[in-house]
Order: C-alpha cells, then structure tokens, then sequence
C-alpha cells in the first residue's frame, strides 16, 4: 500500500489496541501503543532508504528482505524494544504484540496489492502478487479515516469503532478476493479474438468496478486491456523483440534489477545512429498511454553500455534524461 494507507493502518491498529485492559490501564499506555504501532505498521518501507545507493539497488531490494519473515520479527523486536524501555511500566509482550500485528497488517496488505513482496523469503524468494487491492484504495483509506476522526473527537469510544472497522475491512477484503476471482475464471471467454493457450491477468485499480487486463501470448506478445462495468476492451497491445542487443543488456545491473520484480517485462531494441537503445518496459502499469517503469540502456555497435537509467518516468522525461547525461 502507499505510505498514507500505511500511517492510517498503524494508527487504527493503535485504536483497535484499546481493548486491550493492560494498554488502557496504564496512563501513557495509549501513548506507548500508538508509537508501536504507527513504526511497525511503516518499519518495512525504510528500504526506501536504498533510493539513495541508487535506484537499481532500490527495485530489486523493495519489498524484498525488509518484508520476510525474518524482518517481521526483527522489526517487531527493534520497535518493542525501544518503545518497552520508553515506558518501562507497561509489559513489554503487550506492546510486542501489537507491534507485531501492525508489521504483520503492512505486510499482508502489500501481497494484496500488484507489486507485492518476497514475504515468503528465506523459504522462496519468488515475487508473491494477488493483484486484488489497488495500492492506494479510496474505501480503506477513508474507512480509517473516518474511525480516526470519531475517535479524536469523542463521538465514540475506539473500542466501538475499531473493531467494527476491521470487521467491514475483513468483508471488504474478501468480497475483493471473490470478485478477482470469479472474474478472473470468466475472462478468457469474454475475449473473442482470444486463443486457448493465452493467459489472463487482472489488476485492480481504484475503482471498484474497473480492472486492468494483461493477456499473454507464447509467440511473446501482449495485449492491454480494460474490465470496465463488465465490458472487455482492449487499447494496446504490444509485440516484444528479440534481439542481440536485448540479451547483451541483460548483463547490465539496471535491467537485471527490472526483470528480478516484474513479470511482465518487455524489451524492445532501437537502432540509432551511435548504437542501440534497449529499452524494457513492465505492462502491466500503463498510464496516459506510456509505460512509466521502465529500464534503458543506451549501448554502442559493441554492446557497451553508454548510458542507462531504471526506474519511474514519463516517455519526455526519460528522453532528456537520457539525452542530457548522453551527451
């Protein structure tokens, strides 16, 4: 999920905490649950901290090792530990336990969404994507929005409202699930120009009734469409090469850490007049008609890279980026 979704599950975490007799007990027990909290439900993300390594080290590592197992217990004993001897008269497994739900929920959420993580790391260190919730979606947002206003203004006490709120997002969620579900078994037969071995994959957006569509060919090509209110249309669709130059850049660190999380890639290889321009794009994130993930290499006759970027831009700003550093 996106970092407001992230705040907001740590401070309804917090909210739920206050069934808890132990945590309401204690007078700054509230205060103490909600630090908790509110860093364990944002403690996997500070691998956004690799952004400044460079950005190849930060898209194969996010959501990487920072959300494995491993990570779930050693954040939750790092935040517990801090918070546990900040307030050394609350007992340090009520405060541990809450933590742990709230890194558990960050996690969780993340696999629901299209990036997802390698949560089941050290076990399998394959990339684990339900595609079921958008990465920022309007209903929980404002659900915990909502919950967090009755609460601080004292219209209703949390232990009324929390509860209730993870209870409807609980149904939410599943309702979700059943639809991507059921939708993802009716697809195929929905697309007329459609062949048997073709796959289908549905992404959510932010609307509750519009899905992304990828279909996957064997002969290497896409097709990108759009689930809208129960009609299928397709708006692109995409044929990727094969190519010298395609091969020789999957040598480089920028496109090894672009195809080591998506798996949609698709690369595509450009003559110029000074060389090659290999460029891979991901599918499945389509936006104003461009593919903003992208990685580039800019290579001579040889295959030696001259320039390269990875990473999030518009097609313009991709191209003066490349040109400027280029040249």
């Amino acid at each position: 999920m996106d970092s407001g979704t992230h705040l907001v599950f740590g401070l309804g975490i917090g909210g739920l905490a206050m069934i808890d007799p132990v945590i309401t007990s204690h007078a700054y027990g509230p205060v103490a649950i909600l630090i908790g909290t509110v860093a364990g439900s944002n403690a996997p993300d500070l691998d956004g901290l690799l952004r400044f390594k460079s950005n190849a080290d930060y898209i194969k590592n996010h959501r990487g090792l920072s959300h494995s197992f491993p990570a779930i217990i050693g954040w939750t004993a790092l935040i517990t530990l801090v918070v546990a001897l900040m307030f050394r008269s609350i007992p340090w497994w009520h405060i541990g336990g809450w933590v742990l739900l709230a890194v558990v929920v960050h996690v969780v959420s993340d696999l629901f969404n299209s990036y997802g993580t390698q949560a089941f790391r050290p076990v399998s260190k394959q990339w684990v994507a339900w595609n079921i919730i958008h990465i920022f979606d309007p209903f929980i947002f404002s659900a915990h929005l909502l919950a967090i206003l009755l609460w601080i203004s004292g219209l209703a006490v949390p232990q009324a409202i929390f509860p209730v709120l993870y209870i409807l997002l609980g149904i939410y969620y599943g309702w979700r699930t059943w639809v991507h579900r059921n939708l993802s078994s009716r697809i195929a037969r929905m697309d007329d120009d459609g062949r048997p071995e073709d796959r289908y994959t549905l992404l959510p957006t932010v609307s509750l009734y519009r899905w992304n569509v990828v279909r996957t060919s064997k002969d290497g090509t896409y097709g990108i469409g759009d689930w809208n209110h129960g009609k299928l249309k397709w708006i692109d669709s995409m044929k990727c090469d094969e190519h010298p130059a395609l091969e020789a850049s999957k040598q480089h660190q920028d496109v090894q850490a672009f195809l080591s999380v998506t798996p949609f890639p698709c690369g595509q290889a450009r003559p110029q007049t000074w060389g090659y321009e290999v460029r891979w794009v991901d599918v499945r994130y389509r936006y104003r008609k461009q593919y903003p993930f992208v990685a580039v290499v800019l290579m001579d006759f040889n295959f030696q890279p001259l320039q390269s970027y990875v990473g999030w831009l518009s097609e313009e700003r991709l191209e003066k980026r490349l040109r400027m550093n280029t040249y």
